[in-house]
């Protein structure tokens, strides 16, 4: 089964939680804390695997979680970081973010890595919040939650050359009679519903020819096979235009060229500057010599190669003009950078821009905001300590003056996260 496109869930491990802890040795009086912190969780890392060729493992797995940090231990031990989650994919595979539509990450080589979900850091034990004013603290963090979304796979097929053109040119037919792939071919439109890979050998030199499902007009905007066609030209370097210059069903050459054309472009811009030929097939049939001459006056300075892939005349030089083209060219098409996210600590001067939102909910107050919502999850809300500390950064960043504004009162309801208190004044 040939599988290109499967969305995913993916979640980073969670960091483990820190110890709350003190030295008990016989003869150390008033040992100070020994809470050790918690574990870095572990990331969910796509590897490219040159071996895989489609995505259809993922039909029956869609699930992947990378394993938490083990929680710290007392004597200031800390806990184990977590190992990776490394699940491999096949070249060309793109991965998007579902829900924004961000492109993650562009995976086309063997061995090459990108990590999709982060794992969060472990929590801060007790020895982490030692200060001269308190000596021995109860507070420690919980371990800070991995990362999580929905991403879409969407492979690529990792093809020298793509044909193209509209239903029953000829494509399936020039594949089968030029490589050993055994694509199915009948008489009607889109009896090929997915991309067939075939290798072409032509002694010292060879290269891998696609056989891409046909295109019609608003292909770019998923009419038909639409993008489970489109998606697989952007990796060809070179293209070949399958024509029907016998117009056997009625269609224009010349139109059929522009409409192929146009769609291509307007799916990916990039795609009007990749190098093309014309394969004008079913010249074996009559008006196909006449179609051709008036062809060639329309499209001057384009090379036009006449064959028919039936009887397989004119097909070895059309190979072999391939074969050279392919020499002149960059070994691999430009891929989109996907910019990596740099990491680093601003100091700020002033104060950050309030970085929640508050609203109502019947009678409860609902703060949200990612920063708030992961710092009430790292809190452990088993601890008188860490309760006061999550309440005096609250305050610290604005929460409790924008509860009064919005008129939250003594003993109100509010929600962050998944935890609820009072408002207490």
């Amino acid at each position: 089964m040939f599988v290109d496109q499967v969305k995913i869930y993916v979640k980073g491990g969670d960091g483990g939680n820190g110890a709350v802890s003190y030295r008990r040795e016989k003869y150390v009086p008033l040992g100070g804390p020994a809470g050790g912190d918690g574990g870095k969780g572990g990331s969910v890392v796509f590897v490219v695997d040159e071996g895989l060729r489609t995505l259809v493992d993922f039909r029956y797995q869609r699930h992947f979680k990378a394993p938490r940090g083990e929680n710290g231990r007392n004597k200031s031990q800390h806990g184990a970081g977590a190992e990776d989650l490394v699940v491999r994919v096949p070249p060309g595979t793109t991965v998007m973010d579902t829900d924004t539509g961000e492109v993650i990450a562009d995976l086309v080589e063997h061995g090459q890595r990108s990590v999709i979900a982060k794992g969060g850091r472990g929590g801060r034990g007790n020895i982490r919040f030692a200060t001269a004013s308190n000596p021995a603290p109860q507070i420690a963090e919980n371990g800070e939650p991995g990362q999580e979304r929905n991403v879409t796979l969407e492979l690529k097929l990792m093809a020298d050359v793509g044909l193209v053109g509209y239903p029953s040119v000829g494509k399936s037919t020039l594949l089968a009679s030029v490589t050993a792939a055994q694509p199915k071919i009948a008489s009607y439109h889109f009896t090929t519903l997915k991309p067939n890979l075939g290798a072409v050998d032509l002694g010292e030199r060879s290269f891998v020819l696609a056989d891409l499902p046909g295109l019609i007009e608003g292909a770019h905007e998923g009419v038909g096979l639409g993008h489970q066609f489109l998606r697989h030209v952007e990796r060809t370097r070179l293209i070949i235009h399958v024509i029907d210059m016998a117009g056997s069903e009625g269609r224009d050459p010349y139109d059929d060229y522009l409409k192929i054309n146009q769609e291509l472009k307007l799916y990916n811009i990039r795609l009007e500057d990749r190098p093309q030929v014309i394969a004008a097939n079913k010249m074996d049939l009559p008006e196909a010599a006449e179609h051709l001459a008036r062809f060639k006056e329309q499209v001057p300075g384009v090379p036009i190669y006449p064959i028919s892939a039936a009887t397989k005349q004119g097909v070895k030089e059309l190979m072999y003009a391939v074969a050279d083209l392919l020499a002149s060219m960059p070994e691999k098409v430009a891929v989109e950078e996907v910019a990596e996210v740099e990491e680093r600590v601003v100091f700020r001067a002033e104060p950050e821009p309030e970085q929640f939102e508050i609203y109502r909910e019947n009678e409860v107050f609902v703060v949200t905001g990612e920063k708030m919502e992961k710092l009430a999850r790292m809190t452990n809300l088993n601890s008188y300590d860490s309760i006061q500390r999550f309440s005096r950064m609250m305050r610290n960043m604005g929460v409790d003056d924008a509860l009064r504004k919005r008129g939250a009162k003594d003993g109100d309801t509010v929600r962050i996260g998944d935890f609820e208190f009072e408002f207490v004044e």
